[in-house]
Parts: structure tokens; C-alpha cells; sequence
């Protein structure tokens, strides 16, 4: 039998069932979705011996709520995934208020794949 091979670790973090501390990813899909979530999810600053990587997303919390805001937002997304990951493209942000909440976001990053390595089409959705 040959053996599984495992590219990276998958996202959200959760405890694996296959005897390893946490779940990893062992398709290319779900691996480049886990990068790019770790890359939104991660504050500048909070990667050790990296302190740029990541992005900005928590500065925008307490501002207002307008059109502004929202494209600084998709500026902020597309510098960082342009930057740390540059075999994807972003083909849409949406910034859209929460159905559940007033004061939240939900950020949608759909991407395409564009190393010759992986084909792929998706998306992220990230609530903030």
C-alpha cells in the first residue's frame, strides 16, 4: 500500500484521527485553502521570525462601515495573497455586512490557481 502524503496543515485546526496532533491536508484543494486561510487569519506581526506575513484585517474592527472601509479591506487581501501566495489570483472580494450581527463582516475571497501545478477554482469565506 503506498503511503498517503500530507501537504500541509488543514484549517480550521482540529485533532486528527489519524494519530498525528492535528488534521493535515492531503489534497492540493484543500491544501491551498488552508494557505490562503492562514494567511487572512494571521495578524501581521503574530508569525514567528516572519512578522510580515499575514495581513491588517482586525484594524478595520472599529471602523465605519462604508464603502472606504471596504476596499481598503479588499486592498489589504489583495497585497497579502498577491505577496505570500503568488500561485493564486483574486477574481472577487465581496465585503457584506452579517446576517447575525451589526457590528461583524463576512469577507468572500474567490481565487483562481495559476501555477501549472494545481488547477483550481474556489473560495474562502471568512467571518469577521
Amino acid at each position: 500500500m503506498a503511503a498517503k502524503k500530507f501537504i500541509n496543515i488543514d484549517y480550521p485546526f482540529k485533532e486528527s484521527g489519524d494519530g498525528f496532533f492535528i488534521n493535515l491536508n492531503s489534497t492540493d484543494d484543500k491544501a491551498i485553502k488552508a494557505d490562503l486561510m492562514h494567511l487572512l487569519l494571521t495578524r501581521k506581526g503574530q508569525r514567528l521570525y516572519n512578522p510580515n506575513f499575514g495581513t491588517d484585517l482586525l484594524k478595520f474592527i472599529f471602523e465605519p462601515n462604508d464603502n472606504l472601509t471596504l476596499n481598503n479591506v479588499k486592498d489589504e487581501v489583495k497585497a497579502s495573497v498577491k505577496k505570500y501566495l503568488p500561485n493564486l489570483s483574486v477574481t472577487d472580494i465581496s465585503v457584506t455586512q452579517s446576517p447575525d450581527s451589526d457590528y461583524a463582516a463576512v469577507i468572500r475571497v474567490d481565487y483562481k490557481v495559476t501555477s501549472d501545478v494545481f488547477e483550481s477554482n474556489d473560495f474562502v469565506i471568512i467571518n469577521v
